[in-house]
Parts: structure tokens; C-alpha cells; sequence
């Protein structure tokens, strides 16, 4: 398809700059094949019937952003930017640069500031390959827990680009972009969807007889870049690690078979369970759906409101008919819906 059937008018105001507080409180637009029905978020457990499962993404956002200079050339020490996005080792990683034309294969880069990082004093990498688009690979000087560690002392949280191109990041971030199930460190982005859910709502999911189960899918900053191909056949998704246990499998299945249906909480949670197809799941997918796929995992989808010809707007075409979504943003922006990372969220029914 053309990527520029799904392309749309977004007023740069109704992209969301912060979460609304409590975080339940946000809209929610229901999307049904023959109607649209505005919510608020904290009515979700009324939505859904006792039975059906949601599968969150329990990845956990590390503050992959970090900033530092060129060093070991004479003459200038430039200021690069990366982003990390796929970790390959204990002391290895997958990371976008900017700007990238500044490095090139066995520079060195120096991130942080000298005497704060560990022992060493700084956290130093070495560029090990260098590809297209921006990306490199980064062999640090050193890996496991001390590296983490030194991630997490000179990193920033990755804010996609259309909020960090309008403001800085800052302490609120640290806990606004971490949903309050998050447990396995590793993305460098968000699983947006689920940061709508507080402890209060997910207990009032359990008393309907609303079932909970987990899987884990690094998000990888691969979700903020923009599709430059001009047909969809084109565009490559970079790989992003993700894990379904066999437990969980089983426990979907029988969900499934006694009735009930499985909900995605965010396209991360159905990518991963597609990826799988409700068996057991360990690796990277580089899954990338558009319309004419056909679900084989997943029956409803809680997601966020995204972008103009982004992957993630092709994913909930292709799940709810790319007519019925083009008519529920027009909707969504005519009604002041939030839009992105820390926007508002809908409900989507399969389309026809």
C-alpha cells in the first residue's frame, strides 16, 4: 500500500506534552464497527466481560538517551547524541546517532561527566560498525551490572522526538514514562498504552473477573522513526527482543477456549503476540503489520493515538479497517482527544 493512505491532519497542538492525572482519567474513544462511543479510561472494566484476559507489556524503560563527545582525534571534540535501542551483549549495543556524519568505525565516544561514572571515572565506547540511518554499533568499555549502572547515571529518559523537540526532560518523566507494572529493564521506549492503568483500576479489573497476564517486548526506538519509503513493501522494521512464556501461552488458550478474549494492551503486547502466535516465544520480531493481515492472537486492542503515517497507525488500521480509523481520528481530533506517547487511548474492535 501507499504509505500515503495513511497520512491525516494532526494540529500539532493535540499532541500531548504531559499525562493528564490520576492517570485513569484520561478519554478513552471506543471504536466498534458501527459506532463511537466516548469514555473515560477508568471505565474500561465495564467495557469488557468477566473472562477476558489483558496481556500487558512488562518491559521497563532505561534512560537510554545519552549525550557525550567525539574523543582520540586531534582537533575537535564534537557533541554526539545516542539513542540506544537493541542491546546485543553484556557490553554491546544497537544505538541511533546524531550526527552521525561525525563518526565513523573505531572512533571513540565519551558519554557523561569525568569522575561520576563507576570507578573508571567515565562511560567511554568504541563505534564497532557503523550502518545506515544513523545507526552504529557501541562497544563500551566495559558490561553487565557496571555498565547498567553507568546507563543509568548519565542517561536521560527517551522521550520520543515530538515531545522532546518541544520541552526538556525532567524528574517528572522518570515516573510519568514508566508504566506502574514495569519490571524488566530493557526498552528505551514506552509501552504507552498501559501507562493509563493505575494499581486501583487493575484490582477493579480482578473483581469483574477480568483476567491479567504479562509478556515482555523491549521496545526499541525503531517505534519514533518515520517511514521514508513511499509504499509500505518497502519499509524495514528493526528488531526488537520480546519473550512469551509457555505458561502464559496455556493460560490464553484456555481463556480463549472457554469463552473469553485476549485484550492487547498496546500494539507492543499484540506485535509480540502475533510474533508468537500464542505458542512460546523467545527472540526478536521484526513483525510489521498492515492491512489485509489477518490476527491470529488477539481479539481487542487498547492503544494511544498515533501519529501520520506511522507504523503504529497502519497496526490499528489494519485491526479495525483503515476507513473506520481515518473516521475515528477525524473524530478524535474534532473532539480534543490527546494525541501520542502521553496522549489519551481508545478501544478497538476487530473491523470486518
Amino acid at each position: 500500500m501507499r504509505v500515503s493512505d495513511f497520512d491525516f491532519d494532526l494540529p500539532p497542538e493535540r499532541i500531548a506534552l504531559r499525562p493528564v492525572s490520576p492517570r485513569d482519567s484520561s478519554k478513552l474513544l471506543v471504536v466498534r464497527p458501527d459506532a463511537l462511543e466516548d469514555r473515560i479510561f477508568h471505565d474500561l472494566p465495564s467495557l469488557l466481560q468477566a473472562g477476558d484476559v489483558l496481556v500487558f507489556n512488562n518491559t521497563r524503560v532505561i534512560p537510554a538517551a545519552l549525550s557525550g563527545h567525539r574523543i582520540g582525534r586531534l582537533g575537535t571534540t564534537p557533541k554526539i547524541e545516542a539513542l540506544l535501542h537493541l542491546r546485543l551483549d553484556a557490553h554491546r549495543w544497537k544505538a541511533f546517532v546524531k550526527p552521525a556524519k561525525k563518526l565513523e568505525t573505531g572512533d571513540r565516544v565519551r558519554f557523561g561527566d569525568e569522575g561520576k561514572v563507576c570507578l573508571l571515572g567515565v562511560l567511554e565506547a568504541t563505534v564497532e560498525e557503523k550502518g545506515e540511518a544513523g545507526e552504529v554499533t557501541l562497544a563500551f568499555d566495559f558490561g553487565g551490572p557496571i555498565l547498567d549502572e553507568a546507563i543509568a547515571m548519565v542517561g536521560s529518559m527517551p522521550l520520543p522526538p515530538y515531545i522532546a523537540g518541544k520541552r526538556g526532560t525532567d524528574e517528572r518523566d522518570k515516573a510519568d514514562y514508566q508504566t506502574v507494572f514495569a519490571e524488566r529493564e530493557g526498552a528505551v521506549a514506552a509501552p504507552t498504552a498501559g501507562l493509563h492503568f493505575t494499581p486501583q483500576l487493575m484490582n477493579r479489573l480482578e473483581d469483574n473477573g477480568i483476567t491479567t497476564e504479562f509478556v515482555t517486548l523491549h521496545v526499541g526506538a525503531g517505534t519514533f522513526l518515520p517511514v521514508k519509503s513511499e509504499d509500505t513493501n518497502d519499509h524495514k522494521m528493526h528488531a526488537e527482543w520480546g519473550e512469551v512464556s509457555a505458561a502464559t501461552c496455556q493460560r490464553l488458550v484456555a481463556a480463549r477456549a472457554a469463552g473469553g478474549r485476549i485484550v492487547a494492551v498496546g500494539t507492543t503486547s499484540l506485535r509480540l503476540l502475533e510474533s508468537s502466535g500464542l505458542k512460546p516465544f523467545s527472540g526478536t520480531t521484526e513483525i510489521f503489520i498492515t492491512p489485509g493481515y489477518r490476527f491470529r492472537a488477539v481479539d481487542l486492542l487498547v492503544t494511544n493515538f498515533h501519529l501520520p503515517k506511522s507504523t503504529l497507525f497502519m497496526l490499528v488500521s489494519a485491526f479495525a479497517g483503515l476507513d473506520r480509523m481515518r473516521s475515528a481520528y477525524e473524530y478524535a481530533i474534532g473532539h480534543d482527544y490527546r494525541f501520542y506517547s502521553y496522549g489519551d487511548s481508545s478501544l478497538l474492535f476487530p473491523g470486518p
